[in-house]
């Protein structure tokens, strides 16, 4: 099975109990599903009524982890750790693996450096085994450990759960791609009508150039039967040519001595 299709059979489920539980039972779903080794994406379970009637009430708490772990990192919880409950080990390594995500949809190359000081990690073998185990195995992101230059190269990073007011940049972002597809695409189309005329323009003066060397071709050999013609024409008039042959087969004069 997939990485997407065990998301969304996850997010089913999670949305499905949620739908079921009162708003005081809701806080060991968020942290079963917060801290679930095959989910990473949570808005619709934010977005499902019982969860997102909690905002403004005594529960509120619960839907302000459930956004840390749709749009925030490991950072932004140090810097609320004083009002949100402490996370269980499972939820801490959930935060960081979807920090990894955030850090990869920014740069595609990631320094060591950084990395470490995002996930508090502190050395390089700690950080590389946690890309490896925690976050290549999980199929989350794809990359090479660069090691010499001291960095993660990522060629493939699993997105995260849209941000409020992002949807509208994608949005935009499509939208300009499609206009820049398009503007693409007839730029093809014109270079292949460009490239179909000069074939067929090509294939004409090959035409004619083969016709030519036919002409001359005929031409030549025309003008060469002619010449051969003529001088046979030559050699066979009477008295043109003596048969050697025949001369020396003709019996030789005696000359008389002149007294």
């Amino acid at each position: 099975m997939d990485i997407e299709q065990k998301q969304a059979e996850l997010i089913d489920h999670f949305v499905n109990q949620a739908s079921t539980l009162k708003a005081s039972a809701l806080w060991p779903l968020i942290i079963e599903a917060t801290s679930h080794p095959s989910l990473f994406a949570f808005s619709e379970i934010l977005s499902s009524p019982t969860v997102s009637e909690l905002e403004g009430t005594e529960n509120s708490l619960c839907l302000d982890v459930l956004r840390l772990f749709a749009h925030g990192t490991w950072t932004d919880y140090k810097s609320n750790a004083g009002r949100l409950p402490q996370l269980v080990p499972d939820q801490v390594l959930k935060l960081k693996q979807l920090t990894v995500l955030t850090l990869a949809e920014m740069n595609k190359v990631l320094p060591y450096d950084q990395l470490m000081q995002e996930l508090d990690v502190t050395n390089v073998r700690e950080l590389e085994d946690f890309l490896i185990n925690e976050c290549m195995y999980a199929g989350i992101v794809r990359g090479k450990l660069d090691q010499l230059r001291r960095c993660f190269e990522v060629q493939f990073a699993a997105g995260r759960d849209l941000r409020p007011g992002q949807l509208g940049n994608m949005l935009q972002t499509l939208s300009n791609w499609l206009d820049t597809s398009d503007d693409l695409l007839v730029s093809i189309q014109e270079k292949i009508k460009w490239a179909d005329s000069t074939s067929e323009l090509d294939k004409k003066h090959q035409k004619d150039v083969e016709y030519r060397v036919e002409e001359v071709k005929k031409s030549l050999s025309l003008k060469a039967d002619i010449d051969f013609r003529g001088h046979e024409e030559i050699y066979s008039e009477p008295g043109g040519v003596m048969d050697y042959e025949e001369d020396r087969s003709r019996p030789k004069r005696r000359r008389h001595p002149i007294y």
